[in-house]
């Protein structure tokens, strides 16, 4: 068995991973953290957990990357940035969840969280997580940079074409929907009740902070710069997310023709589920599982192709990928602990 540790273990991805990992059959969970609840069993915090998990939360120190296998960090935004090197001097797999090491420029880590990167040099030794993209270099990699949720979606849903020349690669528009448990479990004005309910709300139009990080992904899979526009929205919904990408097309295209490239593409990906014609992604079929639906369009009035792209943003867009990751990492089959399908209805 693995011993696995969470840091931040009381928001709602350290919850996910508890969730998940509890019925994997090769891990153990050793050590869960908690500043807001140290002291706390971590059932006090999630009844849920009640006669499931009974561990203690304790506040989070170097010593935890001693003795496990694994430690998954579920940490707020900078707060990783500067731990990691200590745990990376342990016989320890790390994996990052928040967006700290995603960026390999640490410039643009600059520009677009307004802080400076404290240790630019692992920037280059952290491989991306997205085992659709760079399973190999996940394979052998000790520290894993877990990739946000906005950017999975929008990255499976366009990795298919980057290279076949059919599109025009400065055309990309991502409307992008989330639900409010994208925001983190931290109260703020914005994701109270009485803000969300019966409303949709686009936010971080233009300057969204998973913008660079889609570019960067997208751009190293075309073999050239790529850039997008981003519209993010925040739907009044738990969880789930809904990418509607649109690009124009280079020449004519059937929905049936682009069904067989995205199928021949995924053909080896158990999460990814590319629907037959006619058929487009929701956030329904997804809920709490770690699939990516793919659903495809031609506007041939337009000459332009819509990409619907579902994802459960807590699962595929944050622990079930980030489990996804240690399976490789630990060379077990990568499907461990995350077969089960879509909370429906």
């Amino acid at each position: 068995m693995v011993k696995v540790s969470i840091a931040g273990a009381s928001g709602y991805t350290g919850l996910e991973l508890i969730r998940l990992l509890v019925n994997h059959p090769d891990v153990e969970l050793t050590v869960l953290t908690s500043e807001t609840f140290q002291g706390q069993t971590i059932a006090e915090v999630f009844p849920s957990l009640n006669g499931v998990v009974d561990l203690k939360l304790r506040p989070l120190d170097e010593n935890i990357a001693n003795d496990c296998g694994v430690l998954f960090l579920a940490l707020p935004h900078t707060t990783a940035m500067s731990k990691v090197p200590a745990y990376l001097k342990y016989d320890c797999k790390v994996i990052d969840l928040s967006a700290d090491y995603r960026l390999k420029d640490p410039k643009a880590y600059t520009d677009w969280y307004s802080v400076t990167h404290t240790n630019p040099e692992l920037l280059e030794q952290v491989v991306y997580g997205l085992p659709e993209l760079h399973r190999e270099a996940i394979q052998s990699a000790q520290f894993i940079a877990n990739p946000g949720c906005y950017p999975t979606s929008v990255i499976l849903a366009l990795a298919p074409l980057l290279q076949t020349g059919w599109v025009d690669l400065d055309s990309i528009i991502s409307d992008s929907k989330s639900g409010v448990s994208g925001a983190g479990r931290k109260p703020s004005l914005n994701t109270q009740y009485s803000e969300v309910n019966e409303g949709v709300n686009p936010y971080g139009l233009a300057d969204h902070r998973h913008t660079p990080e889609m570019e960067q992904e997208l751009s190293a899979v075309a073999g050239k710069p790529v850039r997008l526009t981003f519209s993010p929205h925040l739907m009044p919904m738990t969880r789930g997310m809904l990418s509607t990408i649109y690009i124009n097309l280079n020449q004519t295209l059937t929905d049936e023709k682009l069904v067989e490239h995205y199928r021949n593409f995924y053909k080896d990906e158990s999460f990814i589920r590319v629907l037959n014609p006619g058929k487009f992604a929701s956030t329904r079929y997804v809920l709490s599982s770690n699939f990516c639906d793919i659903g495809l369009k031609v506007d041939s009035r337009n000459q332009r192709l819509i990409i619907t792209s579902a994802i459960d943003n807590l699962i595929k867009g944050a622990s079930g990928q980030a489990i996804q990751n240690m399976n490789i990492m630990l060379g077990l089959d990568e499907k461990t602990g995350l077969m089960a399908p879509a909370i429906f209805p």
